[in-house]
């Protein structure tokens, strides 16, 4: 099967939309089709087989319209689309068009204006020439009239091109309902100028003075301006809904400075190749995709995740096009150019969530198809109507002309797509990828949210939580000995302990006899005394004995912690806890679905001690443990068996299966590739709690889509029976075909303006005052503290601190000053509230604090 894009031509309302969508969808081969008329776009799927790109574009054609395929290649070169899109954004079109509609509206005004002036200033007593008052002159009145209003039909001549054609094609659209209504009103203005003429030669002065006052010119005239001042107003709108991925898609720098033969040169960044080593400078955008081969930065990722802290970069990270390097130099290898940077998938993906039609939008294409039809047809028999009641030729004529100009098939074509385009957009600049319209769509009726453990809820990657250690042993000594034996180790824990062991600057010592003792641990010599690491199994085995320490480190693994054991000379001298910690906003991201009336499931291979652990620290509501890759799928399909809409968040390989087989499949960004593709909504930051927004916002875009259909449905069963003149006999109410058109043209700027509306969309742990996340001491050292003992507590201002790991040097430097008890740490707060046994000088804070790197601003 082949998908392929089109641009459309001649389309003004979701009539048009209907009408391509319908001759399209009747070609053999068609598997799917789907226009955009806020885009102007078309996306179909074929048989390449059966059908090719020519017949579409006949079929297109045949239909009253134009397409055009979106060219990818060009001569051979790689013009990739998303370049293409990126050089020249599709907010240029929109922007070109509101200037075209800008200057019409400005012309048809000019001469608009003192054509209503004319035919309305006798009536008003405003100053006329004397050669234009009185029946004597009513030739020069109405044909004066006539000769204003040439210019704006001939500058407004598209509705009566586009509106013929696709009425003469058998697909009448709002621009037939236009050119019906106000050629009309020019026809029987034309007619009363000659029975004006007759009046005159035969001097029937009731004729001029009856023809004189129902000219319509200025009916047409306004018709045309009104419309025109609304599709201007509409263009204006929705070059807005495409801001946001505008800002986007000018993120692309235009150039990079490549080094090739030693020598750095400047090149379009079109024509960096992948493998190529490129120079970036501080305030520059990265280029391309790459990895830093040289040199340390701070990248500000914020435009393509959304988050506001720089990330610190050094050699061997990957760096994403587009960001920004704040701060210092670096060579980068490019690993990924072209449609393949992140910042080129991004673009495709929100064009092709825009290009796609929510389930929602069928009732609107439904209504679309028939529409005009039956208004022209509601119009004829108004007009026959009224004539039979005897109400006279010309108004049966004005309540036709009525009916026909206060109809709008826009509002109804534009409901879904603006609000789709600007909900997608919105969620992409806060590092929301959401690839479909109908994942948007399904996405708020979700009630069961399936969540993956390792790298979904955890960071994935084990990290040291606690150090326990024997009396007259340091935390340093402990370490060292660890992270020299566990160096020699294959076990995934045994990193964990090497990294912090690198994290505090500890050398590592040579180790002699080195043994592995299978489902126990390791030993081997240190300074010719043996030292043994593993698990309780291993220190039984060897006859060491710990006490309390021994069951301390035991009472870690009901947290889901993994204890580990270390022995030297026969005695334990320590335990080191090691766990996949939960990320710092699982919490509360997992609060905030609960929120929102979902149950939460927590799926993972763990056993069920350590899982439970995790459930009670997180607080989902149900945990499914010991689950192999394979029965996650499984446990997706039992609770869709039961009618749930489920949710399944993950970001490994063994998650596809469950991620496409869930209602909605959302990927951790930081996850595999497999993961991404499987998924339909890509989370870019990897925090859960934008799972909770993706779905907040899913529900303000679905909203806002049933207040725009409400409003276009209403507005026309309102509208229509008033321009009949439903009303006339009972309340003399009568619609004026000016104040038609003019409400026609509101209708659709209504529609559009509402849609902007979700431009604000502020996620709701956004809009409440920000939780405060607090990392305490005791997750790095246990501290000690005997009954009745009595502490003095100071709070230390702190700058500097920007993650959780300065968090950990900042306690850790402060519990290292003998006096403190215990230290709790507020990344936020940018403060240390230190506890104290007896009295620490300022002097000694500020050098413990200064020490790790960082500025003690005051002390409380």
């Amino acid at each position: 099967m082949q998908k392929e894009q089109f641009d459309i031509t001649g389309m003004t309302c979701s009539a048009c939309s209907a009408r391509i969508e319908k001759s399209v969808a009747k070609l053999p081969g068609i598997k799917e089709v789907s226009v955009n008329l806020l885009k102007n776009s078309m996306v179909a799927s074929y048989d390449e087989s059966v059908l090719d790109t020519e017949g579409i574009v006949q079929a297109v054609e045949k239909a009253g319209y134009g397409a055009f395929p979106k060219l990818v290649q060009n001569k051979g070169q790689t013009v990739n689309a998303s370049a293409k899109r990126t050089a020249q954004p599709e907010a240029n079109t929109a922007q070109k068009e509101y200037g075209q509609m800008k200057k019409r509206l400005l012309l048809s005004a000019l001469f608009t204006i003192p054509l209503f002036y004319i035919s309305m200033g006798h009536m008003m007593g405003w100053i006329l020439p004397k050669g234009l008052l009185g029946m004597e002159n009513a030739m020069s009145f109405a044909f004066t009239q006539f000769l204003l209003l040439i210019p704006v039909v001939f500058i407004n001549f598209k509705y009566y091109r586009m509106g013929f054609k696709t009425l003469f094609h058998g697909s009448p659209n709002m621009d037939s309902l236009i050119a019906i209504g106000s050629g009309a009103a020019i026809v029987y203005g034309i007619y009363a100028i000659y029975k004006i003429g007759i009046g005159f030669g035969h001097g029937d002065m009731e004729t001029v003075h009856s023809f004189m006052m129902d000219l319509y010119f200025e009916s047409a005239g306004m018709i045309l301006t009104l419309i025109t001042l609304g599709k201007t107003l509409e263009a204006r709108a929705k070059g807005k809904t495409s801001d946001a991925i505008t800002k986007l898609m000018n993120l692309a720098p235009k150039t990079a400075t490549v080094e090739r033969n030693g020598i750095e040169i400047q090149v379009p960044v079109e024509e960096v190749q992948a493998g190529e080593v490129l120079v970036v400078k501080a305030g520059e955008s990265i280029p391309v995709d790459g990895v830093i081969l040289e040199g340390v930065s701070s990248v500000d990722e914020s435009a393509l995740t959304g988050e506001s802290i720089p990330v610190e970069k050094q050699t061997g990270d990957k760096v994403i096009g587009a960001t920004i390097n704040k701060s210092g130099y670096f060579k980068m290898q490019a690993t990924k150019v072209g449609d393949d940077t992140t910042l080129a998938q991004i673009v495709r993906l929100v064009d092709e969530a825009t290009s796609s039609k929510a389930p929602i939008a069928k009732l609107a294409d439904k209504v679309s198809g028939v529409f005009v039809p039956v208004v022209i047809g509601i119009a004829l028999i108004a007009v026959i109507v009224w004539l039979f009641a005897g109400y006279g030729f010309e108004f049966a004529l004005s309540i036709g002309i009525s009916i026909l100009v206060i109809s709008c098939p826009c509002a109804l074509g534009l409901a879904t797509p603006t609000a789709i385009m600007v909900g997608t957009g919105k969620g992409a600049s806060n590092g929301i990828l959401i690839k479909s319209a109908e994942a948007l769509e399904v996405a708020h009726s979700i009630d069961t949210v399936v969540l993956d453990k390792t790298g979904t809820i955890t960071q994935g990657t084990p990290v040291v939580t606690n150090v326990l250690v024997k009396e007259g042993i340091s935390q340093d000594e402990l370490l060292q000995v660890a992270a020299s034996l566990e160096k020699m180790s294959e076990h995934p824990l045994a990193d964990a302990i090497v990294e912090e062991a690198e994290k505090n600057a500890l050398g590592f010592l040579p180790v002699n006899n080195f043994k592995q003792i299978p489902g126990q641990g390791i030993m081997g010599e240190i300074q010719n005394v043996t030292c043994l690491a593993g698990n309780r199994r291993l220190m039984s085995a060897q006859g060491i004995e710990g006490g309390a320490l021994l069951q301390l480190g035991e009472a870690m693994a009901v947290d889901g912690k993994t204890p580990l054991f270390f022995a030297r000379g026969g005695q334990l001298i320590g335990v080191v806890a090691v766990a996949d910690v939960v990320k710092p906003t699982s919490k509360q991201a997992i609060q905030e679905l609960s929120g929102l009336g979902m149950e939460v499931v927590m799926l993972t291979g763990d056993n069920a001690k350590t899982a439970e652990a995790i459930r009670k620290q997180v607080g989902v509501d149900r945990v499914v443990a010991e689950v192999f890759p394979q029965d996650k799928e499984k446990e997706i399909r039992r609770l869709q068996e039961k009618g749930r809409k489920v949710a399944m968040v993950g970001d490994g390989i063994n998650d596809a299966p469950a991620l496409a087989r869930a209602d909605v499949g959302i990927a951790i960004g930081a996850g595999t590739d497999v993961a991404i593709e499987s998924a339909d909504i890509v989370l870019m930051k990897s925090d859960l709690l934008d799972v909770s927004t993706a779905v907040q916002l899913s529900k303000a875009v679905i909203r806002n889509i049933k207040q725009n259909l409400f409003w276009a449905f209403i507005y026309n069963i309102i509208g229509i029976p008033v321009a009949a003149g439903v009303f006339y006999l009972s309340f003399g109410l009568k619609l004026n075909p000016m104040i038609g058109a003019f409400a026609m043209s509101f209708s659709s700027v209504f529609v559009v303006s509402n849609a902007l509306r979700l431009r604000w969309f502020i996620a709701r742990h956004l809009a409440k005052p920000e939780q405060k996340e607090t990392y305490s001491s005791s997750q790095t050292i246990l501290s000690k503290k005997s009954e009745g003992e009595k502490n003095m507590e100071k709070l230390l201002k702190i700058e500097g601190m920007v993650c959780g790991n300065c968090v950990k040097h900042v306690s850790k430097a402060l519990m290292e000053i003998e006096g403190i008890s215990d230290v709790t740490v507020q990344l936020e707060a940018k403060t240390a509230l230190v506890q104290m046994r007896h009295a620490v000088s300022e002097d000694r804070l500020k050098t413990a604090v200064e020490d790790a790197g960082y500025q003690l601003i005051s002390v409380q």
